[in-house]
């Protein structure tokens, strides 16, 4: 028996006791997902995005845990609990002696960031947590669990190694500030957390006082977020900045249970981010002014995108909604569609080379919402030579059927 085959005999034995119920998600498609374990357990060979996720899986065992604590810097409250980061944009100021305050080079990274560690490593801990709790999912394999599980209690519940919930450090500026409200977009991975927990129902690894404490957490984070000046001004802002703010308070506000206060948000966000960012012609005018234009335009899009889908759970229907003037997220998306594809070169700033694949994951969720194939053939065009299983979860968020 060749390894290989040895293998997917496991997987379909692993699998073969676990209940056949969608799996408890706000953001990835849980129709799509059930599918593919079920498609696992009876065909002779696993699917392509089943190989591609348990491969992600085996190798997100070898991660070792993360902790905020790993820092070698202190915030300026002394506690390492809390989390820090730098503004990536700002560097050294050359008109000062010594260099402070520092100043806004816009699209250009500075790389001292990686100086301090929090922000890499809770990006880190969110795509390891959702590769090895999708694992789980799709094969009933409880080492994965585990390592989940592990992950989890280090950056979030162990008192030795848990964050605070808060991001009051977030993107300080050296000379300037200990933090912004702009830092809340550090946290935005966290989404993933959250739907890396419903894929590890069921685990014997994953106690419900774990995940109770877990929601305990959110819902502390999700009142610093409503509450402190920092959290309000980042729902104050115009700009992407805004729109993954609420992407992160639905979300959070859904998985503790605050659906009321989720679908209150997802309403507002008709006229607060749809009216306000796009145009009638689908421009974005306050991505459109960033050094990087496409990207901008496309990662808030992605946050549209997201907050439509959150929006879909709560019965507010942003996909369809349109202002009198015909600003909508439909109008946004056809509007840089021919850029990226590239029948039409990019008119405005970008620093660097266009990335048209960042459209993809708006265009698979639009497909879905639309019943459009053109949004899906584009989608799949613009990910063809991208085909990883990062981009295979794209498809995750697009309906099959």
């Amino acid at each position: 028996m060749t390894l290989e085959f040895a293998l997917v005999l496991s997987l379909l034995a692993a699998v073969a006791h676990q209940p056949q119920t969608a799996p408890h998600v706000f953001l990835m498609n849980a129709k799509f997902l059930q599918q593919e374990r079920q498609l696992g357990q009876s065909a002779g060979k696993p699917t392509e995005f089943l190989q591609a996720a348990r491969a992600e899986a085996n190798k997100a065992m070898k991660i070792a845990p993360f902790s905020v604590m790993q820092k070698n810097a202190t915030p300026p409250s002394g506690d390492k609990h809390d989390y820090m980061s730098l503004a990536p944009y700002f560097w050294p100021n050359p008109n000062t002696p010594n260099h402070l305050p520092y100043i806004r080079r816009d699209g250009e990274r500075n790389p001292e960031i990686k100086g301090i560690s929090d922000h890499d490593e809770m990006g880190k801990m969110s795509r390891t947590v959702l590769a090895l709790a999708l694992g789980y999912y799709l094969t009933g394999k409880e080492d994965y669990a585990a390592r989940a599980a592990l992950l989890l209690r280090t950056w979030f519940l162990d008192p030795s190694t848990k964050m605070n919930p808060n991001l009051e450090f977030a993107q300080g500026i050296r000379g300037a500030t200990t933090g912004r409200g702009i830092g809340i977009i550090d946290s935005r991975g966290l989404t993933d957390v959250v739907d890396a927990v419903g894929f590890l129902e069921g685990s014997m690894s994953w106690t419900s006082a774990e995940e109770s404490g877990l929601k305990q957490w959110f819902s502390s984070f999700l009142d610093w977020l409503r509450n402190s000046q920092h959290g309000k001004d980042e729902s104050n802002s115009k700009n992407n900045h805004g729109s993954f703010y609420d992407v992160q308070a639905v979300d959070y506000a859904l998985f503790v249970g605050r659906r009321e206060l989720a679908a209150e948000i997802v309403k507002r966000a008709e006229q607060k981010r749809i009216a306000v960012q796009i145009e009638p012609d689908g421009k974005q005018p306050l991505e459109l002014a960033r050094t990087k234009s496409f990207g901008y335009s496309c990662f808030n899009l992605q946050a549209l995108s997201e907050l439509a889908v959150l929006g879909e759970q709560v019965g507010v229907d942003l996909w369809h909604f349109q202002t009198s003037d015909g600003r909508s997220i439909r109008q946004a998306l056809d509007f840089l569609m021919p850029y990226a594809t590239g029948d039409k070169p990019w008119p405005y700033k970008q620093i660097e080379g266009l990335h048209p694949e960042e459209l993809g994951g708006p265009l698979f969720e639009a497909a879905s919402a639309y019943k459009d194939s053109k949004f899906e053939a584009t989608a799949r065009k613009l990910i063809a030579h991208n085909h990883n299983v990062n981009l295979l979860l794209l498809e995750a968020g697009a309906e099959t059927d």
